[in-house]
């Protein structure tokens, strides 16, 4: 991961974090892909996918979380939902996170796509 990347998630959990999400896991792989953040929310299991940029010259952040990418990030959440042997709630977020004028511009997008 480049070090804008790790930056991201690292601006993303202390994100979370402050609005009361319990960080659950980070960086959790399988062979389908990788989701950045597992977190709880009063009860809802949420997988939270991170996108960084240093501006937004080329497009929005959260832009970049095309079909393709949703569904490694769904078979991924599934593996992990199979884990936890129990069902729970659960959804998907997107955290978008670019620079202007050197300042993180944050926006977090609940429910941004669904199973």
């Amino acid at each position: 991961m480049n070090t804008l990347g790790k930056e991201g998630e690292d601006i993303a959990a202390d994100f979370l974090k402050k609005k009361g999400f319990r960080i659950i896991e980070k960086n959790y792989r399988t062979v389908f892909g990788e989701i950045d953040i597992i977190a709880q929310d009063h009860g809802v299991v949420v997988f939270v996918e991170v996108k960084t940029r240093a501006d937004v010259a080329f497009g929005y952040p959260f832009e970049a979380v095309n079909p393709k990418k949703r569904e490694k990030i769904k078979k991924t959440a599934f593996c992990f939902m199979k884990e936890l042997k129990k069902e729970v709630p659960a959804r998907f977020d997107v955290l978008s996170i670019h620079f202007e004028q050197g300042r993180q511009q944050i926006e977090h997008i609940q429910d941004a796509f669904e199973v």
